[in-house]
């Protein structure tokens, strides 16, 4: 059995393992504006947005929290591209 982590391009040159992710979400719910403060005050955190607003959460294992320009359904069809593409077998 191989262990292979898939990543999905999240913009900007930047790209997360699937394997990592737990949710992703918007940024504009309480909840979510709570998780992103609580994982920069643990330091916690990764901003992928180069700069640009954040459209997405990434929730991911470890109470690590991500930041993306992307915007949570296009990360799903990239996320569902990569799982139906041939060579992902």
């Amino acid at each position: 059995m191989t262990d292979r982590t898939e990543l999905v391009h999240v913009g900007f040159d930047n790209s997360l393992a699937l394997n990592r992710v737990i949710a992703v979400a918007a940024p504009t719910s309480a909840p979510m504006k709570r998780a992103v403060q609580r994982a920069k005050q643990q330091e916690r955190i990764i901003d992928l947005t180069s700069g640009r607003r954040t459209k997405s959460v990434v929730i991911l294992e470890d109470e690590w929290v991500g930041l993306i320009a992307i915007t949570p359904e296009t990360f799903s069809s990239r996320v569902a591209s990569i799982r139906t593409s041939p060579d992902s077998a």
